[in-house]
């Protein structure tokens, strides 16, 4: 079958291994000349969590013939390689045999720290009893911050993540937060986020990230925020066509931001 898996440029790699241990899959070793090699093809889930830590650009995402990502051949792998307790972040998204989806539990994270998952109160809102919406706090200096969640780097977040199953998403090019002064009070708020930059990021397999992220979760919204400079717009098609392969009818929100700070 055609599909979406990591293929390794030997010349480039250096032999580091940060790549073995950022994949949760267990998919990728070094061989007995210190290069990086993919274990078997159902190890990878071809999402490419591996493709932002590597130095030197030797791994990216192709799409080509290779057998199914297998979840419970993975499972077994990570576990005789790694211990139970790193099972918990393989990647899974079928329902188990109790007829509920798997997601990795966040307090049982294998990974590097900085792409643990973490929900949070914003620092402008105090937590409420669930079910209720927050209310605000008053912030002891500045203006607050309205984000919820961490990471927020589409390389490193988890289409599982608890903070996406029922959700209003912004998807926002890296430079707008910075450009557009109250993109906290005006976009973010309320909402998971994912940043990505379409020129800078090694962008192959975000279209299907999203496009899982929106398809296995209550995605009610998707609002997008772009720069007014072409290369952003990139970003838009990505998250069009990703809500396309999700089968969700969602019509996605465009914010564009001026280099100015104005909205356009």
């Amino acid at each position: 079958m055609k599909r979406k898996i990591i293929e390794i440029d030997r010349r480039l790699c250096n032999g580091c291994g940060q790549c073995t241990t950022a994949c949760a899959e267990g998919a990728l070793e070094l061989d007995g000349e210190g290069k990086a090699v993919l274990v078997r093809d159902i190890y990878c889930d071809g999402l490419g969590a591996c493709l932002d830590v590597c130095p030197t650009g030797a791994l990216k995402v192709v799409e080509k013939d290779a057998s199914a990502y297998d979840e419970d051949a993975t499972a077994s792998h990570v576990e005789a390689t790694r211990g139970r307790e790193a099972v918990a972040a393989v990647h899974r998204t079928a329902p188990s045999a109790s007829g509920t989806a798997v997601h990795p539990h966040p307090s049982r994270h294998s990974g590097c720290p900085g792409s643990l998952a973490r929900s949070f109160a914003p620092m402008g809102r105090s937590a409420s009893p669930q079910g209720q919406a927050p209310t605000a706090a008053q912030p002891a200096t500045g203006s607050p911050s309205e984000l919820g969640q961490w990471p927020i780097q589409l390389h490193l977040v988890s289409p599982a993540a608890p903070y996406f199953r029922d959700c209003d998403l912004l998807v926002a090019a890296d430079c707008t937060a910075f450009a557009l002064g109250s993109f906290h009070q005006d976009l973010l708020r309320g909402k998971a986020l994912v940043i990505a930059c379409p020129k800078l990021d090694r962008i192959e397999g975000y279209v299907e990230k999203l496009a899982e992220l929106i398809a296995s979760n209550t995605v009610y919204s998707i609002t997008v925020a772009i720069m007014e400079v072409p290369c952003c717009s990139g970003l838009r098609r990505i998250v069009e066509e990703a809500v396309e392969r999700s089968g969700k009818n969602i019509a996605p929100r465009i914010v564009v931001v001026g280099m100015d700070g104005q909205r356009r």
